[in-house]
């Protein structure tokens, strides 16, 4: 019997003047874990003209990560952190109780052809961390544990598993796992995971219980004991997940909280600009209405 219980095409979707393909959350799927949002960039060419201009934007009740195949995007926040997160590394922001934070193409790349390739992430914080003040922490590419197992190459990006564990300061229990295969195996890692599990196909294709499943689709596991499952080769997948939260999430716009309140008064923050300023930073991105 298969262990997969949905699987969750890339949707089209919009931010600024940047498509995505979006992944989480779905109708059927809100959440996988504390993981409440997962947006694919690109793989997008863009020209000497063409830049990623996404103007200051608040968040409450998560932290991003930012983790990128192929490119640069100058990281700017109103923490007064100000960094450059290029292909390898990890950008991970907590917003807490609130933060404002911009995405743009640096300076010194915004004449010249480029390309944007990776994933942006957000995981909910648990109810008792929602008002934690806001922080900011940039891993290195060469700081997560890698190693190869199985006949394939393993990246512990976020979390433990394997008995390893990322220096990404999560707050709940998770992981965030990256397999790359050059050759066709048969992997068997369920019992290396916990909560609830989720597979998504960036390059190539896996095959499971006869059926095959390819790029840009996220395989929703019935439980986190993924079972056998052949990588094809030339593959490149993303396992992810962990330990639900008892209660129930809700997001609106850039919000995520456990209480509709919070997340009205957030609105009402935003659209009265009572959040904190980036430094040196006028423009912003407003709340959309209806």
């Amino acid at each position: 019997m298969s262990n997969i219980s949905l699987v969750i095409e890339e949707r089209a979707s919009e931010i600024g003047d940047f498509i995505v393909g979006r992944l989480l959350p779905f109708r059927q799927k809100r959440a996988v874990g504390p993981f409440v949002f997962i947006d694919h960039m690109g793989p997008a060419k863009m020209s000497e003209n063409e830049n990623l201009d996404v103007l200051a934007h608040p968040h409450i009740g998560l932290s991003t990560l930012t983790y990128l195949f192929e490119g640069s995007i100058m990281h700017k926040d109103s923490i007064g952190s100000e960094l450059e997160i290029k292909p390898g590394a990890v950008n991970w922001m907590t917003a807490g109780k609130g933060v404002v934070h911009s995405e743009k193409t640096p300076d010194y790349l915004r004449n010249s052809e480029k390309i944007l390739h990776g994933l942006q992430i957000w995981v909910a914080l648990p109810k008792e961390l929602e008002e934690i003040e806001p922080s900011f922490h940039h891993i290195k590419e060469k700081e997560i544990p890698k190693w190869e197992e199985f006949g394939v190459k393993i990246k512990l990006i976020a979390g433990e598993a394997f008995g390893k564990k990322s220096p990404v300061p999560v707050h709940s229990s998770l992981y965030f796992i990256e397999i790359k295969s050059e050759e066709s195996q048969t992997l068997e890692i369920g019992n290396e995971l916990f909560g609830e599990s989720a597979l998504y196909i960036l390059e190539g294709h896996i095959t499971t219980d006869g059926n095959q499943y390819s790029q840009k689709q996220i395989l929703i596991a019935k439980n986190s004991q993924l079972c056998s499952f052949e990588i094809g080769a030339n593959s490149t997948i993303y396992i992810f997940g962990g330990t639900p939260f008892p209660e129930k999430r809700f997001i609106n716009w850039n919000f995520v909280s456990s209480r509709k309140e919070r997340i009205e008064k957030a609105k009402e923050d935003w659209i009265q600009q009572k959040f904190p300023k980036i430094p040196n930073e006028t423009g912003f991105v407003p709340y959309p209405s209806l």
